[in-house]
């Protein structure tokens, strides 16, 4: 018997119209109505709200308006099919109608996770973010072996020198280089002891990575300034579009390079590119040190736009599974 499935709204004039037609064809055409109403999921309303009534049988597909005479036509060509495609044993038509009976707990889980996906990732996001804003206050609190295990779980994905991350419970936020140029701070050797900060190849970056605070100082996080930002970022667009019912439309790649990649880009590479060693560069970029502000910018732009290019597609992705599964689950109830 043929499957019709019918996309559809309660109490619509024209799909109350739709059914009394299937219904009226039902002795002459066998089928199996299953009914969806695109209200359940908001992919549903989008891709169907301007088109309801939908029809599909097998490949087939009608959309408003729709008459007796279309569905009477399409209902058979749809039998034909079934019929040739049963008559030649085709192992590919019966392979999709065996497991279109069939509801597994893949089935399930997929569905699940298609729907609760962004909820997940927001949580995977803040507490990856979380995690690093825990450490310096577990070492406030005394609870040392905690925090340095978060430091160590964090130091193979974040540089963590200390002239370059946030501090907290201390007299300053942040703690920069002398050649950051920010006025009225005090600067990372001055209340550390350590030296040659500004030279990459000397030993004291590595205990800049080390030193994570102390009283005075405060604790440092375990991530640092820009990826702080960037991460939070990511957590703040994932929170708005969940906000807005994952309704906003993808970022153009375009601005998405002149915004998220353009400003990371220029402040973290003409700062590494200036550190390097050679006279002839020296000459063409001088030595600079970015700023925790332009840190935060520039890693924000970038963590807020890439949600915003990546998202909507991830999106797309997920609401086609969504819908594919809804007619499955409506099938497999319907019988």
């Amino acid at each position: 018997m043929i499957t019709v499935t019918l996309y559809a709204r309660k109490d619509d004039q024209a799909c109350n119209a739709v059914r009394a037609d299937l219904s009226a064809l039902q002795k002459q055409q066998p089928h199996r109505l299953v009914e969806v109403d695109i209200d359940s999921d908001p992919a549903l309303q989008k891709k169907y709200q301007a088109q309801i009534p939908v029809l599909t049988m097998g490949p087939y597909t009608l959309s408003a308006p729709i008459t007796r005479a279309q569905i009477q036509v399409t209902l058979g060509a749809a039998s034909n099919r079934r019929d040739q495609l049963e008559a030649v044993g085709d192992a590919g038509y019966a392979e999709r109608v065996r497991r279109g009976a069939e509801l597994t707990r893949a089935d399930k889980i997929s569905y699940w996770l298609s729907r609760h996906y962004l909820a997940l990732l927001n949580l995977v996001v803040a507490i990856y973010i979380g995690l690093p804003f825990l450490a310096p206050t577990l070492m406030n609190a005394g609870a040392e072996a905690p925090a340095r295990a978060i430091y160590t779980m964090y130091s193979p994905l974040c540089h963590q020198f200390a002239f370059r991350s946030f501090f907290l419970f201390g007299e300053q936020p942040y703690y920069p280089l002398p050649e950051a140029g920010i006025a009225g701070v005090k600067t990372l050797d001055q209340v550390s002891g350590i030296e040659n900060l500004n030279d990459p190849n000397n030993i004291s970056r590595l205990q800049a990575r080390q030193f994570t605070g102390n009283d005075q100082t405060g604790y440092k996080v375990a991530l640092c300034e820009r990826d702080v930002a960037i991460y939070g970022a990511l957590l703040l667009f994932g929170l708005l579009y969940a906000a807005t019912g994952r309704r906003l439309s993808a970022l153009p790649w375009p601005v998405w390079f002149v915004i998220a990649i353009g400003p990371i880009g220029l402040d973290g590479f003409s700062q590494l590119f200036s550190q390097f060693e050679f006279s002839w560069l020296s000459s063409v970029l001088p030595y600079r040190e970015s700023t925790p502000f332009l840190r935060v910018l520039t890693g924000a732009l970038f963590g807020f736009c890439t949600a915003w290019f990546a998202y909507p597609y991830l999106e797309e992705s997920m609401s086609e599974t969504r819908q594919f599964f809804v007619k499955k689950f409506a099938t497999i109830t319907t019988k």
